[in-house]
């Protein structure tokens, strides 16, 4: 008879129930349910040897609990020919342990029905065990109503396996009365009832903020197009400071007590699910000591997560190690842990086959992480097979790099379905990329559609996209909103924006008061700052300008330099107007012609007026023609003047 759970039947005996390894009816054997008074109590310090002489001669004088329990005995060890007669004597002679064992023999023997015939004897008799063993007879048989019949008896007797048993059967059926019963069984020690219930609970509590994608204590990789080709990372992300441990509430509090309880017995998934509910509290150093706890007992995705948390704990060597345990036992998630790690190392032949070993462990981020690699390698066509493979699996960032692929070899057509397959399964930036393609289309509409849709799901660039589009309408409270989102995400350009939308709310600045106090800084200085450092050329040309008006020279000459050397020419040109202030016009010179060079003309202007005042006509006409050239009106009109002062001098 096969069980459903952890066991498959029980031997009653009397005060000798307890484990050995000899056969497989031992590990059935769960502590005494119905111990049977009639047995004589044993010495506490005679041997098994002694035990069973002692019995032996009590049976062989016809004592029917002796017989009962060395049947027993003789039955545990596996010796079913030796056992069989002391266990029928003892049946014989009304003795309900004896039943129940004989039962077990029986099925042991291959003889199922005749045994549930000695079970019905032993159970109707008062037997909890029987009762648990018939009621899983009467299950594998298809008769579930007779099967909850037994196992109720069992488990209202205050049998563990009964009520387990019992609880399994519910639960297939989605009775809500399962939950009582696994609890019953729990607290009676059973171990995997304990694991269940908890998985119940946890399930209960989370699952109204979990959504589709479920919290998962598997650890799985991070697929997104934003991580380095070739190179996939693991889930949960590098931590720069592990969150302060708070207690866990609610539903997760007593899951992680029944976790506890199954993983103290030993249960290797609850040590698991109670690493995981740890680590994702921030309780970090015991999460790892369940996690070794699991995966010394064999369970790979254990050993799996405690690879990622010695990776990000700097550990990669040890990381490697236990990845390298969990990928030989087929664990997708630690082989591709693998490939990232030597993919990283620049080892790519390495990364490539513990790839394709995620891949053939049936973890489709093998083929995506394989695309990756290639496409860093500039193998595109191998790319593309590899995307395509995952993304015909369902891998929704797959998708989004195969149309990304698709649409750098000029098939717009042929990307466009992809990007909307992966971003109708959740693919933010395939969502992003589809606005992208619709703007690229001069379809405004569309693609503002999609990126408030990437922006809802927290994409900068998308908020920044959507933050242009609503200025671009006149829409500035709304601007304002998407491009807040946008900055506070990081994005330079954003902050920039952001920063003008502000400055433009303020008041012209008054003239100065003598002995008036320094102004702080306004908000929108701020998100100036927050660009200019993020090195936004245009953001630091405005710092600059906005420390030079407090008078703040040496502030507004570094941002100006900044920007000038990073090619701004109005940086440039800013910077020399501030050095010739200061008595720097050979420097000062130098910035301009930078600026010139790179089309401003007001710089030009000033080199032509630079060179007239060093009587330098012919040079300053050159660059008088040069203002003239690159404007504006304003600076064409006074280098035109400039220059026919010049030529008249020349000519005169």
């Amino acid at each position: 008879m096969v069980f459903m759970g952890d066991r498959a039947t029980l031997l009653e005996t009397g005060r000798f129930v307890q484990r050995h390894s000899g056969n497989a009816a031992d590990e059935i054997i769960e502590a005494a349910g119905a111990v049977d008074e009639a047995v004589d109590t044993t010495a506490e310090n005679e041997t098994e040897a002694e035990t069973e002489a002692r019995h032996r001669r009590a049976a062989e004088s016809g004592d029917a609990a002796a017989m009962s329990v060395l049947g027993a005995l003789l039955l545990r060890r596996g010796d079913l020919d030796g056992a069989e007669p002391y266990l029928r004597g003892a049946t014989a002679q009304g003795d309900r342990a004896a039943a129940n064992n004989l039962g077990v023999l029986l099925h042991q023997r291959g003889y199922p029905d005749e045994a549930a015939g000695w079970w019905r004897v032993a159970a109707v008799a008062g037997s909890a065990p029987a009762a648990h063993a018939l009621g899983r007879h009467h299950r594998e048989r298809g008769d579930e109503p007779g099967a909850e019949y037994w196992l109720r008896q069992s488990a209202e007797q205050g049998h563990a396996l009964g009520a387990y048993a019992l609880a399994d059967l519910l639960e297939h059926r989605s009775d809500v009365g399962a939950e009582r019963w696994l609890r019953a069984a729990a607290e009676q020690g059973h171990r995997e009832a304990a694991y269940r219930l908890a998985l119940a609970l946890e399930r209960r509590a989370t699952e109204p903020a979990r959504g589709p994608h479920a919290y998962d204590t598997a650890t799985g990789l991070r697929t997104s197009a934003a991580d380095a080709p070739g190179a996939a990372k693991a889930a949960p992300a590098p931590r720069s400071a592990a969150p302060e441990p708070t207690p866990p509430k609610g539903g997760l509090a007593e899951a992680e007590q029944w976790f506890r309880q199954a993983a103290a017995r030993g249960h290797r998934r609850a040590a698991l699910h109670l690493g995981a509910l740890l680590e994702k509290r921030g309780e970090l150093k015991e999460a790892g000591r369940w996690y070794l706890t699991s995966a010394k007992d064999g369970e790979a995705k254990a050993a799996c997560a405690l690879g990622f948390l010695l990776r990000d704990a700097g550990d990669e060597e040890s990381a490697a190690v236990w990845w390298l345990r969990a990928a030989q036992d087929g664990d997708g998630n630690a082989a591709n842990a693998l490939g990232a790690l030597h993919a990283a190392r620049g080892e790519q032949q390495t990364a490539e086959r513990w790839y394709r070993a995620a891949m053939d462990a049936g973890d489709v981020n093998g083929a995506y992480n394989l695309g990756l690699l290639c496409a860093a390698q500039e193998r595109t066509a191998q790319a593309e097979q590899w995307y395509r493979r995952a993304a015909y699996a369902g891998h929704r960032e797959a998708a989004n790099a195969l149309a990304v692929l698709l649409l750098q070899a000029g098939d717009a057509n042929g990307a466009e379905p992809w990007f909307s397959k992966a971003a109708e399964a959740g693919s933010v930036d395939a969502a992003f990329n589809l606005g992208i393609l619709h703007a690229g289309r001069d379809d405004d509409r569309t693609a503002l559609s999609w990126y408030e849709r990437a922006a809802a799901a927290g994409h900068t660039e998308a908020a920044l996209q959507v933050g242009i589009a609503y200025l671009r309408d006149g829409d500035e409270q709304a601007a304002e909103r998407h491009l807040r989102c946008a900055a506070g995400g990081g994005s330079a350009e954003a902050a920039f924006r952001l920063a003008s939308v502000l400055d433009a709310r303020r008041p012209a600045p008054g003239p100065p008061a003598l002995g008036a106090p320094r102004e702080e800084k306004s908000e929108c200085e701020e998100w100036y700052e927050r660009a200019a450092e993020q090195g936004h050329r245009r953001a630091q040309v405005r710092v600059g300008m906005l420390a030079a008006g407090r008078g703040d020279v040496a502030e507004a000459a570094r941002w100006y330099r900044e920007a000038a050397e990073a090619g701004s020419r109005n940086g440039a040109f800013n910077l020399g107007l501030l050095l010739a202030r200061e008595g720097g016009e050979r420097e000062a010179a130098l910035w301009w012609t930078r600026a010139a060079h790179a089309g401003h003309g007001r710089a030009a202007l000033r080199l032509g007026l630079l060179a007239a005042r060093r009587g330098e006509l012919a040079e300053g006409r050159r660059w008088c023609a040069r203002a003239v050239e690159l404007g504006p009106a304003e600076v064409a009109e006074r280098a035109a003047r400039l220059s026919e002062a010049l030529h008249q001098e020349l000519t005169a």
